[in-house]
């Protein structure tokens, strides 16, 4: 199993459980795919785009139930990031975890299972 993690404010994705799949962030739509991370990317993209924003979860996903659907491609520094081109079914879903927010603006990945 390849874990592959969303990172998503918890009103949203409360919601998509809700309905029984996620459809993506505003982002995601423009951009035409979910955007993922791995979990040696997880770090960074928490810095660049939800830095000082309390309320996300951490979403872990098993990346090999996604089929096709799932592509690595290039982004950020030329490094190749998880893209979903469909809709998440939460059967995919593996556990999702509160991130806590540090008093320096950082999330604590320290005490998450990675």
């Amino acid at each position: 199993m390849r874990t592959i993690y969303k990172i998503c404010p918890a009103s949203p994705w409360r919601e998509a459980e809700r309905q029984g799949s996620y459809r993506g962030s505003a982002d995601d739509a423009r951009d035409g795919f979910i955007h993922f991370s791995s979990a040696e990317q997880l770090a960074g993209t928490l810095q660049k785009h939800y830095a000082r924003q309390s309320g996300l979860l951490l979403i872990a996903i098993d990346g090999d139930r996604l089929g096709d659907a799932l592509r690595w491609e290039p982004s950020r520094d030329g490094a190749l990031f998880p893209h979903l081109y469909g809709e998440l079914d939460m059967g995919a879903v593996t556990a999702v975890t509160e991130l806590r927010l540090r008093p320096d603006g950082g999330h604590d990945l320290a005490e998450l299972p990675l």
